[in-house]
């Protein structure tokens, strides 16, 4: 039978793992008797654990939420993960960096040496592409409004600031007015925050900057979800940033044959389908918001290029060919083509 420390331990991580336990499993998962696991159960209440004990034909235990929070209980996995998570936590831009860079720090100084050199060995850094301008924190208040709402299933209401173009000032836009909206997804993207929501009075769905979002008390009655474009809000909020109808593909798609190895077309495409046609030739399929958008990310690899179609790809290349000629010669700028 082992130690009682050792035995309470174990005990405890048991009911961390699933919400409720009957008094028989629990003694043979422990291998004592189930007045042992009565007398466990008793200590870890005196050390401050809220463990209810519950009625049925077996009887057993359930570790309740209290108003304090006890000591918890990692395994090895469980706070590595607790780790990376932090470290994540430090570059999310939803106003809580310093509060997880803390929180790291303590989780460390609990930690038994082993799990401590592990740590101090993992460096996580998250890279994101360039950006004009920073991104804007989001205070934690303002999500945990957000997630409520989308937990509830909460009509919600907000005012939203409109995107403010350079040299605009307050005094330059009419205050719009309060949306409507049932929100269903609280995203990430980009590093940006992002609330994914029918528009009730727009009757469609959209997506609204969290950051530019204040939102206003009380919150509407309860309402049905509905189902996204696709069923997958990964692939909505991906399509909606693509120009797409959310449905997770490109507005734009064609198809050419590159003198290129498919080899070194494929590292430089993401999305793309790339299928070899010989030793320096490829075929590509590739999709993008417009279709001269999608001649100039062709265009950048140094090769022919054979248009299979569509014909609007065919024409976005001779509309870019005569922009570049035009920037050569500093000739007048040209419209784009018509969609």
């Amino acid at each position: 039978m082992p130690k009682t420390s050792a035995r309470l331990l174990s005990l405890l991580s048991l009911l961390q793992a699933r919400r409720d336990w009957p008094g028989a499993l629990l003694a043979e998962r422990l291998d004592v008797s189930p007045r042992t696991v009565r007398r466990d159960v008793d200590r870890l209440r005196e050390l401050g654990y809220p463990i209810a004990a519950f009625k049925g034909p077996d009887g057993g235990y359930r570790l309740d939420a209290g108003t304090e929070l006890p000591p918890l209980l990692f395994d090895d996995e469980q706070a590595v993960a607790l780790a990376v998570a932090l470290q994540i936590a430090t570059t999310t831009g939803a106003g809580i960096e310093q509060a997880a860079a803390r929180a790291l720090t303590t989780v460390r100084q609990v930690m038994p040496a082993r799990l401590r050199h592990r740590i101090d060995t993992l460096r996580v850094t998250t890279v994101e592409p360039p950006a004009i301008r920073p991104n804007p924190q989001v205070g934690s208040s303002l999500l945990m409004a957000l997630s409520a709402a989308v937990h509830t299933r909460e009509v919600l209401r907000f005012d939203y600031a409109p995107a403010s173009p350079p040299g605009a000032t307050g005094d330059d836009r009419a205050e719009p007015p309060p949306r409507r909206v049932q929100p269903h997804h609280l995203v990430t993207w980009g590093g940006r925050w992002y609330l994914v929501a029918w528009d009730l009075d727009r009757e469609d769905w959209r997506t609204f900057r969290a950051d530019r979002i204040t939102p206003r008390i009380p919150t509407g009655p309860r309402f049905t979800p509905r189902e996204l474009p696709g069923g997958n809000v990964a692939a909505f909020v991906a399509g909606r940033f693509q120009g797409s109808d959310g449905a997770g593909d490109w507005p734009c798609r064609g198809e050419v044959i590159l003198d290129l190895p498919a080899a070194a077309v494929s590292r430089y495409t993401r999305d793309g389908v790339v299928e070899e046609l010989g030793p320096d030739r490829c075929r590509l399929v590739l999709g993008s918001w417009s279709w001269p958008g999608l001649a100039a990310t062709i265009g950048r690899f140094d090769a022919d290029i054979e248009v299979v179609g569509p014909a609007e790809l065919k024409d976005a290349f001779g509309y870019l060919a005569r922009r570049y000629a035009n920037a050569a010669t500093d000739a007048p700028a040209m419209p784009p083509p018509v969609p």
